[in-house]
């Protein structure tokens, strides 16, 4: 999105539990038997508008990747948009810190949302090999709206459910981003771009379902309670 598009306005998400339970279920996940690895695509939408949080967002999307080394074993694929019709995946990594040095590497340009190339990669990728789930980070949606759910549907027929993280206030982005979710059988949520806990426990419950199922998460939640709670209940009523 160009930079003088940009939308602004703060999530509402609960209250945050102590990091003592964090601490607690990844203790009890750790001495289990590592969970059989899952494969992960993290997308992100580079365009301008998210310029002002990126630094910050890309730092609390990394430590969310360093705790998912704590969850179990987890392939994450970046891939991101940006520019005119800029799109990169990238290769499948298992190296957090291989993984952190690509997600530094990329800048914030301008030009228009590509969610729908996003939803058909993911379909691609899974029809070589099985992904687990499909994270996607942004503030804005410029498509089609009805080429988005016919993408998010065959998405949900793969069985990759979609975990949009709506930043901002956008009602374009947000009823877009419900029925990928809706769709998909995964989840949205708003966030804070200001909030590093609420981000990053939102995402590391995520890694937490990518590593270890449903039930991963769903013991994620309960332990860590806020925000983590919040997507767990949202991804537990998807039908």
């Amino acid at each position: 999105m160009s930079s003088d598009q940009r939308k602004t306005g703060p999530g509402n998400l609960p209250a945050r539990s102590s990091r003592a339970e964090v601490d607690a279920f990844l203790s009890k996940l750790k001495a289990a038997p590592p969970a059989v690895g899952g494969r992960l695509i993290f997308a992100m939408d580079a365009t301008a508008s998210r310029e002002p949080s990126w630094d910050r967002a890309c730092r609390i999307q990394g430590e969310m990747f360093q705790a998912a080394d704590k969850v179990g074993r987890l392939a994450v694929q970046l891939c991101w948009y940006r520019g005119f019709d800029e799109f990169a995946a990238e290769p499948w990594v298992t190296d957090t810190s291989a993984l952190l040095a690509r997600m530094s590497g990329v800048s914030c340009r301008g030009g228009q949302t590509q969610i729908l190339r996003v939803l058909r990669h993911a379909a691609a990728e899974t029809r070589r090999e099985r992904v687990a789930a499909l994270v996607f980070v942004g503030d804005c949606m410029e498509e089609d709206i009805d080429a988005l759910c016919h993408a998010a549907g065959e998405l949900g027929l793969l069985g990759v459910p979609a975990f949009m993280f709506h930043e901002g206030a956008d009602p374009v982005a947000r009823r877009a981003f419900e029925e990928v979710a809706r769709l998909t059988k995964g989840a949205c949520c708003p966030f804070d771009a200001a909030s590093a806990d609420q981000l990053r426990d939102l995402l590391a419950a995520v890694a937490a379902y990518a590593a270890g199922g449903r039930r991963a998460l769903e013991d994620f939640g309960r332990r860590r309670g806020g925000s983590a709670l919040l997507l767990t209940h949202r991804f537990a009523g998807r039908g």
